[in-house]
């Protein structure tokens, strides 16, 4: 074979091999005040729909809620922390808070890994609620 040939099919196989190995994983949360820490008093429910792009590092999200005590004053995803433990928020979301919110993120190396681990939660924090009023921790859901 040429080697110019040799070349292009090299790359091809390269390429190939790249992005077999790039996957999108898809994640979820419910989000409700029995899972804050400590848990709270309120009808809040929600969902957090995450599809994350392991190549990328990309993150689009969806959170749907409804029933707060009021307004949500902020939302963050969190981490690291496993269910029951509180943690710093490593994605502060920006703009309107009001549900459905939608946007994206990309995530650090070690984001990535405490996301894939299951240590990342999602909350939304009202002003009766400041340290958060309702809460979910991010599963990967089956393949």
């Amino acid at each position: 074979m040429p080697r110019p040939a040799l070349f292009v099919l090299a790359a091809a196989l390269a390429f190939t091999a790249s992005a077999a190995l790039a996957a999108k994983l898809t994640y979820s949360a419910t989000l409700n005040a029995a899972s804050e820490v400590p848990p709270k008093e309120s009808d809040g429910t929600g969902i957090v729909q995450v599809e994350y792009d392991t190549d990328s590092k990309v993150m689009n999200y969806t959170v749907n809620y409804s029933g707060l005590t009021g307004p949500a004053t902020a939302a963050h995803f969190h981490g690291p922390a496993a269910a029951g433990v509180n943690a710093p928020p490593v994605v502060p979301l920006k703009g309107a808070l009001l549900s459905p919110i939608e946007g994206s993120a990309t995530l650090t190396d070690e984001q990535a890994k405490e996301l894939q681990g299951g240590q990342i939660y999602f909350n939304i924090h009202t002003a009766a609620n400041p340290g958060g009023e309702i809460r979910g921790q991010l599963q990967e859901l089956s393949k």
